[in-house]
């Protein structure tokens, strides 16, 4: 399909789509200062249904853009803040005896912070395996079981997940696997000098900006539908493929540093999640179809926590944002 086959109306449902998209964006900009590709990465994985792993130094905003994306939905927000002794059931609920009007008792489920449209699990690295699997677990499956019984997390569930890359003592560092269930990593950056001083004038007043309720949690359930609707040729297609492929070691299509500093690549999830941030991409791109650029502005979000260095990477400090950069320059269409 090329530009000219598509139809009014859906020319129509995709320019409303990015004027959503930059209401949102402008509205979150009101509290947060600069961090525009952060902010930018984190409504593309709002709207492409997955969860978002956010890594930066303490005082870069993190909570506070959370905090604010649940100001512009109408929905419910929750924050939960990691410890080492936070157990499954402070997360996801349990039964607690009830006595009823007649004087019989019984058991009944007390839902946790879990049970909310956005999640901030602030500082996830901090909790044990057990508690990080519980909500993981919630993330895949969008539901929780407790006692036995499966209790659904319906509607919009957006995870946003934070953690300090310094200070690693009496933290639990999320295995491979689990890492795997975050649509994007976004490494969130230090801010300029100029935005530095916005910020101190911002938080230094009586007054604070604060974001107003912008849409529904059905509007972003409805960009996802709409965002999948979003056609992709084959060859561009199998280009998102190549470079999954071409970032495991073994595989003909890796590259110089992947063969030397890279000890497993990619899983399908990768692949998965380049496509369909690609599509939402294209659309606030003003483009009908996923072009090339599309899959390279996203590939770095997408994979950076799926490619595992070795011992020589670790050692040398190569950056898995280095090896996309070298499969999407060698690797064509």
């Amino acid at each position: 399909m090329n530009d000219a086959d598509v139809s009014e109306s859906l020319r129509g449902a995709f320019q409303d789509f990015r004027q959503d998209f930059s209401r949102l964006r402008d509205e979150v900009g009101k509290v947060i200062v600069g961090q525009q590709e952060t902010v930018e990465s984190v409504l593309v994985g709002l709207i492409a249904g997955g969860h978002v792993l956010l890594e930066g130094v303490p005082g870069l905003g993190k909570t506070l853009l959370v905090r604010t994306l649940a100001d512009v939905l109408d929905s419910q927000f929750s924050r939960i803040q990691f410890t080492p002794d936070l157990m499954p059931a402070d997360l996801l609920g349990t039964n607690v005896l009830v006595e009823a009007a007649d004087g019989s008792k019984k058991f009944q489920f007390e839902k946790g912070p879990v049970f909310a449209n956005v999640v901030l699990a602030d500082e996830i690295n901090r909790a044990t395996p057990k508690t990080q699997s519980a909500l993981l677990e919630a993330m895949q499956e969008h539901s929780v079981t407790v006692s036995g019984i499966s209790h659904m997390l319906d509607g919009l569930f957006f995870v946003l997940a934070t953690q300090n890359p310094l200070e690693m003592e009496g933290t639990y560092p999320l295995p491979e696997a689990q890492l795997d269930r975050f649509l994007f990593k976004l490494m969130v950056p230090f801010p300029t000098t100029a935005e530095m001083e916005l910020i101190m004038d911002r938080t230094t007043r009586t007054e604070s900006q604060k974001a107003e309720k912008l849409l529904s949690q059905q509007r972003i359930l409805d960009m996802n539908r709409l965002a999948r609707q979003v056609p992709i040729a084959d060859s561009i297609r199998r280009y998102a493929i190549e470079i999954v492929m071409g970032s495991h070691p073994e595989h003909e299509l890796a590259t110089p540093l992947v063969k030397r500093f890279v000890r497993y690549g990619s899983s399908p999830r990768g692949a998965q999640a380049v496509l369909l941030a690609a599509k939402i991409q294209a659309i606030l791109d003003g483009r009908f179809h996923v072009a090339r650029e599309d899959i390279a502005a996203v590939a770095h979000a997408a994979l950076r926590h799926r490619i595992l260095m070795n011992f020589e990477g670790q050692a040398e400090s190569v950056r898995p944002d280095t090896v996309i950069d070298e499969l999407i320059r060698e690797l064509t269409v």
